[in-house]
Formats: C-alpha cells, structure tokens, sequence
C-alpha cells in the first residue's frame, strides 16, 4: 500500500521546510528523467552493490523525487525479506537527515548526497544503532562469473553518521546489533569482515587526539592503506565543500583546531581504508 505523504515523511524522517518542498515535487506528475532514475534503481534493488549510481543527465531535484516515490518500494523489500519496521525505518531515516545537512551547507533545500542514499534504496544498508552496515561482496575475493558466491566473499561496510556519540560502549552495542542482524536475515552471506573507509581512520588523527572516541573508533581496525583526501575533513568537522576560506571556520573544539592546523601546516588530510575481525 502506498504510504501518504505524512506517512512517507515520518519513514524518511523529513520535517520543516523540507518536507514542504518535498510535497511540491510528489505533486507533480513523473517526469522522464525521474522514471529513468526510477528504472534505476529497480534494477539495483536487491543486487548487493557496492557503488551508489553516478549520472549526470538526471537533475538533483529529479533525484529527490525519485528517492521519494523509490522509498516506499525499499521499505516493502524490508517488510518481505524479513527486517523489522523500526530498523528499516532508521535506515531510510537517513534521507530526512540527509537533506537538513544540505541546508546545513548550501543554505538552501536540496540534496547533493543523492548519489550516496542510492545505496540505501538498493536494501542492503541498514541503521543498527550508532553505525550504518552495508553488506556487499568482498572485492577481494572476486569469483568467476556466473559461479555462485561463496559466503566468505561477503564484507560489512562500516559507516558513520553524524548524529549520536561514538562512546565505546555505543560503538560495540552497534556492532553486536550487527552480529545478530545480519547472521539471522543473511545466513548465506556470513560476513566476517568489516571494512571502514574514513578520514577518522587517518593515523595523524589518532596520534594528535589519543584519547578522543574517534581515536578509540579507529583503533578497532587495522590499517590497510591510506589515500589522499584533502576535503573529507573539512567536510564531516565542518560541513563546508572545499578548502576556501579555512580562517573563518571555528577552532573551538580540539578536533576542529586538529584538523584545521594539520592544513595549515601544510599537511594533507587522508582516507584510512581498515578492516576488522567480526
């Protein structure tokens, strides 16, 4: 049954001006490139993949009416392979939160995350707790195609949203609500690895604020390799794009001095790709 538009707002937790907006686009009829985003997404919707869509022909706003119409179809996914309403519902809930942090950035309604909230309409991203788990085939361990894949080809990719603490003990309940979660729903697909790919794994994070959550968080994973990535965090401390005008932004916590002198320093802040035992 489709949800109204109430309903559908509670489920992506979208409120304000947002949810506004957000009626005077489902008010209109489809346009193409919507139904071709649609199509989209259909096509990915149980698939297990690994990347969020990349296009450039369908504009933001169509992306946002489609991840509205799209929603509801992902939430009967969940209600028919067996995933309860409330995580679900904390999973799609991501979409509201999505678009207050766009307002947060741009000063404006919009969502220049879509291409990241495609991964969470295709089923296989769900909240369980403090942390987002994305359950995907482990690139390093490819099989031929058209074979099965075996169920140690399978990882939980680990994200971390903005709201909530990452305390130690938040951090290990979310991962214990991940043991059970996925070991019951996905039997066939046991996953024993978790990978994370963050600018919090980055080592000059963990050697400058020791004793911070986040240093504790990245503990829990072993390093694999870093990667340059000069804007991630400007991005997640500040919610700015870019590196323009650093000296305006607050230094008044230590993680915002921290990242703000290592660039200052000319230093270059980076993505840790890490990987831990389940």
């Amino acid at each position: 049954m489709t949800p109204s538009t109430p309903e559908l707002f509670a489920l992506l937790d979208i409120t304000g001006d947002d949810a506004a907006e957000c009626a005077v686009l489902l008010a209109r009829e489809p346009n193409d490139h919507v139904q071709s985003a649609l199509e989209t997404m259909r096509r990915r919707l149980g698939t297990f993949p690994v990347d969020s869509v990349a296009t450039s022909d369908i504009t933001e706003p169509d992306w946002i009416e489609a991840l509205l119409r799209f929603a509801p179809v992902v939430h009967d996914y969940h209600a028919a392979i067996g995933i309860e309403d409330a995580v679900s519902a904390a999973s799609l809930a991501d979409v509201g939160l999505q678009m207050r942090i766009n307002r947060r950035v741009h000063g404006r309604f919009g969502l220049d995350t879509w291409g990241w909230l495609t991964l969470h309409m295709a089923g296989n991203l769900f909240r369980l707790g403090r942390l987002q788990f994305h359950l995907i085939r482990d690139v390093r361990n490819v099989t031929t195609p058209g074979t099965p894949t075996p169920a140690s080809a399978w990882v939980l990719g680990v994200h971390i949203p903005e709201d909530g603490s990452l305390s130690p003990d938040a951090v290990d309940a979310s991962f214990n609500q991940a043991r059970s979660f996925f070991s019951r729903h996905f039997p066939d697909k046991r996953a024993t690895v978790a990978t994370c790919e963050s600018w919090m794994l980055d080592p000059y994070l963990v050697e400058r604020l020791p004793n911070s959550n986040i240093a504790s968080f990245a503990r829990r994973f072993t390093l694999d390799r870093c990667t340059d990535a000069p804007t991630d965090a400007i991005y997640f401390t500040f919610r700015q794009r870019g590196l323009e005008n650093l000296d305006k932004l607050p230094r008044e916590t230590s993680l915002q001095r921290t990242v703000l002198e290592r660039i200052d320093d000319g230093g270059t802040w980076q993505l840790g790709h890490g990987h831990l035992e389940l």
